[in-house]
């Protein structure tokens, strides 16, 4: 069941899908179509209440941003442990960590704050969870934490154009094909555009208040405008986004998101594998 991508044969799917494992480019071993885990491996707990077990890339982050925000608004019941999950060692795979999501994708945190312990996986659940658990970066009106919630959802049901679509065939993909390229290129120059005709009025997505909305998305389309993600500012022509491009400058020089951004990672030239307090930020960030 494979398409000759390099001679554009047309590809005749059979009656009945296999797995092929060894195809799928960079990240083919980070997915497989069945769930569950695959080697036992029990999960480190650090000293604090919140226990992330994550990875920096644009979903990671929005949750290592949420809760540097938070610890910037004095909530220090928001510390929190930070554990690398290597998604290229499989480690998403491993019991503990499928015990907190059984989907195997970054991120995924436990309160132990709670009894018995919380589990919360789903970037969105994720932040959700920790705005109302600490009464913070999300609107006290119902009207307004409407729309925060619209934006919210709105990237959730996006990114994956984003990512898994166009970001996969232009960066990933073992051959460059022009179609999946072109479709997935007009869906986010799309996105960008319903982006920016939105913060044309707004400062922020749920109006005058910074928010998860903007935590959500800024990972995502904050880091690709700012030439963060898939080396594809050029191509799409972000700069012609103007009133996006003035919201992520503005989101990257918040002290959290600094912080926030670099949490679990292992790669760039600035990064924190770990994080366990606020200490061991110094000499990385201002």
């Amino acid at each position: 069941m494979s398409a000759d991508t390099n001679n554009n044969q047309a590809y005749v799917p059979p009656a009945v899908w296999t797995w092929e494992t060894e195809s799928g480019g960079k990240f083919a071993s980070t997915n497989r179509p069945i769930a569950g885990a695959t080697h036992d491996k029990v999960l480190p707990v650090g000293e604090h209440a919140l226990q992330l077990h994550s990875l920096g890339t644009p979903n990671g982050q929005k949750v290592t941003i949420m809760l540097e925000e938070l610890l910037a608004l004095g909530i220090s019941e928001a510390e929190y442990d930070a554990y690398l999950i290597n998604i290229g060692e499989g480690d998403q795979f491993g019991s503990g960590f499928v015990e907190i999501n059984p989907n195997s994708k970054i991120p995924a945190l436990m309160d132990h704050s709670t009894t018995p312990p919380t589990r919360v996986f789903e970037s969105g659940s994720i932040l959700q969870y920790l705005a109302e658990k600490f009464d913070a970066l999300i609107p006290k009106d119902l009207l307004s934490k409407t729309e925060c919630r619209n934006w919210l959802f709105w990237q959730m049901g996006s990114a994956p154009y984003l990512g898994g679509g166009f970001g996969h065939f232009y960066a990933y993909a073992p051959t460059k094909q022009q179609y999946p390229i072109d479709r997935f290129a007009m869906e986010v120059k799309r996105e960008l555009d319903v982006l920016d005709k939105h913060l044309a009025d707004h400062t922020y997505f749920a109006g005058d208040e910074y928010s998860i909305a903007d935590i959500a998305i800024w990972p995502w389309y904050g880091n690709l405008v700012l030439g963060n993600l898939y080396d594809a500012a050029e191509f799409l022509d972000v700069a012609s986004y103007e009133h996006v491009m003035r919201w992520a400058k503005a989101m990257e020089q918040r002290p959290a998101v600094q912080r926030g951004r670099i949490v679990n990672r292992s790669w760039g030239e600035v990064f924190l594998e770990e994080r366990h307090a606020a200490s061991d930020f110094d000499g990385l960030v201002g």
